[in-house]
């Protein structure tokens, strides 16, 4: 490991050479590709040469006690900066072997969520909207854009289905997990008798795909233009202006409606149907290695239940990870991190053991 990281701290100082060029900015090109190489191999540099530094301290610290000749005081001092050290070297040491795990390409992409209400009637509507403004909360937290690409909704203020995209750094790597399918245990404000009732919604999460990772021929495409309408069938507008993708191929269906330029709504749809396609590519992909599929918390399958929303006893549990926190309205309220992080941890000690065993 410690040649490895020898032989990429020799590549970020040559970046920094590069980067200090002063023609460089002449091929915005390159130096845009520079900055991202630069960037992404700052925090396993930085790392690693605070391993170096405890290294170094633990040696010095280690000579001073094996020279002799020291008071109390001084053989205390040296052996707390040696303890210290030795210490810091070990977290460090497991810091460095997270980082050097493979990176998943998408997970600086924005992302396309699909919500749709499962079993459970309206009450399942009823919680794919708490669920949208629960993912819409936390984006706003973090400072992401969302934007409506197509929603379905019900008189009662449920939502059937809705598609949105979020845009900001890293949101797929925040997201990427919540794909599956959320249970919901609560007493619906129509039950008279107070028993819970349980529902279940869909999320897909799926990272925007970028026109070179698809081959996407527009002559297997059917499409169709229609009125965008709202909640109860009211038109929202009466021009055409909303539009259906279909590919003929996979059979793929993407809708768009929420803009009122026809030509916005075609070339947010392409971009869906563009990253659906690509996660159909993935999948392929990810299915011919078995091992990852064991090295990460949970398959990204949407059949695969994930969590539970309990009501009365104000408990989310993901299941997964086997995570229970007793503040479901600080989480619907888009307070996710504590959990997010959690699985990320998770899904990083799974890859480590298995990288570990397959050394």
């Amino acid at each position: 490991m410690l040649e490895k990281l020898a032989l990429l701290e020799e590549k970020f100082n040559d970046l920094e050479t590069a980067l200090a060029a002063p023609d460089l900015y002449n091929d915005p090109t390159a130096a845009t590709r520079l900055l991202k190489e630069q960037k992404e191999l700052t925090p396993i540099i930085e790392a690693y040469r605070a391993y170096r530094a405890a290294e170094t301290a633990a040696k010095d610290a280690r000579e001073m006690l094996d020279a002799g000749g020291l008071d109390a005081d001084m053989r205390e001092l040296a052996q707390e900066e040696l303890t210290t050290s030795r210490a810091e070297m070990e977290r460090l040491e497991q810091e460095l072997k997270i980082l050097l795990l493979p990176t998943d390409p998408n997970d600086d992409k924005n992302v396309i969520m699909e919500i749709r209400g499962g079993a459970g009637g309206e009450e399942a509507a009823l919680f794919a909207h708490s669920l949208y403004r629960m993912y819409n909360m936390y984006a706003d937290a973090r400072n992401w854009k969302t934007e409506v690409v197509n929603a379905n909704e019900t008189e009662l203020g449920g939502i059937k289905e809705i598609s949105f995209m979020i845009t900001g750094a890293g949101a797929y790597s925040r997201l990427k997990f919540e794909s599956g399918v959320h249970r919901v245990q609560r007493v619906p404000d129509t039950e008279s008798g107070g028993r819970i009732h349980t529902s279940t919604v869909t999320v897909a999460v799926l990272p925007e795909a970028e026109d070179v990772e698809v081959e996407l021929n527009m002559s297997d495409v059917d499409v169709d233009t229609f009125r965008a309408s709202g909640a109860g069938g009211q038109h929202v507008n009466k021009t055409e202006s909303a539009i259906r993708l279909t590919h003929r191929p996979t059979g793929i269906v993407v809708e768009c409606q929420d803009e009122r330029s026809q030509h916005k709504n075609k070339d947010r749809a392409i971009k869906i149907l563009r990253s659906k396609l690509y996660e159909i590519q993935m999948q392929e992909q990810t299915s011919q290695i078995a091992a990852e599929r064991k090295s990460q918390v949970g398959t990204g399958d949407r059949s695969e239940r994930i969590r539970t929303y309990n009501y009365p006893q104000g408990r989310v549990t993901d299941h997964r990870i086997g995570l229970t926190l007793y503040k479901l309205e600080q989480f619907l309220n888009g307070d996710l991190d504590e959990m997010v992080d959690a699985i990320i941890t998770a899904d990083q000690a799974e890859k480590l053991r298995a990288s570990e065993e397959n050394a």
